[in-house]
């Protein structure tokens, strides 16, 4: 049966049509969303490989690092992964507002449970400046959707330059409308919001593998880079 794409955008433009929206999805729906669902299954699945691969690929362009990851979940899922993960040491994460809260929570459960952590300073954004303590790495949503705030990355990589510390990054709010990810070591995100697809799928970049030890199959980052739970179809 041949679709008729004229039927489906006056479709999606009815159901956007019935909330008023100024954000990017994943609240709205784009006809790509439609016209890209297909039945697939995870494993020995050509046509899923194959898009998968292509999408991948493209991710890994637009953030600029090496290596990815991709997991079932939210980004809030994809971020406790990254931080169990891959931080450690002394961890300065920036406070910028309720997403910075969230991160600031994952990792004090790291610190608690995992104990590659080993001290957490949370630091307004205002003061980061005068910060000088040894750290290891530096935690930051640098765009804050809670309060509307947008710093400059070039800010955080200038602190992590200057604290010799790595940088990761809840980049939920800014891939695929910010560019400089790849000043960041690694970074979580979804696939809403700036990348315009449905909910669904988490990712993580990065350049260098993760140290950490993580005992548990869903927080465990080989787990899903060896895809032994349900992907994101």
């Amino acid at each position: 049966m041949k679709l008729d794409k004229k039927n489906i955008i006056q479709f999606v433009k009815f159901q956007n049509s019935k909330k008023k929206l100024l954000t990017p999805g994943p609240a709205s729906l784009l006809v790509e969303n439609l016209l890209g669902i297909g039945p697939s299954f995870g494993r020995g699945d050509f046509n899923y490989d194959k898009v998968e691969a292509k999408v991948l690929n493209i991710l890994k362009k637009i953030s600029g690092h090496k290596k990815i990851i991709r997991l079932q979940g939210s980004a809030s899922l994809a971020l406790e992964v990254m931080i169990l993960n891959f931080l450690r040491g002394n961890v300065l994460v920036v406070r910028t507002g309720v997403y910075s809260d969230r991160i600031y929570e994952m990792c004090k459960f790291a610190k608690k449970k995992f104990k590659n952590i080993k001290k957490i300073k949370y630091v307004d954004w205002k003061k980061i400046d005068y910060y000088k303590e040894k750290t290891n790495w530096v935690l930051a949503c640098y765009v804050e959707t809670s309060v509307g705030l947008k710093l400059p990355i070039k800010k955080l990589y200038n602190l992590k330059k200057r604290l010799r510390a790595k940088l990761a990054l809840d980049a939920t709010a800014s891939i695929g409308l910010e560019k400089n990810h790849n000043f960041a070591e690694v970074i979580g995100y979804s696939s809403c919001k700036g990348l315009f697809g449905l909910t669904g799928a988490g990712f993580i970049s990065f350049n260098q593998n993760p140290k950490n030890k993580i005992n548990s199959f869903n927080l465990d980052i080989e787990n899903h880079k060896n895809k032994k739970m349900t992907g994101p179809y």
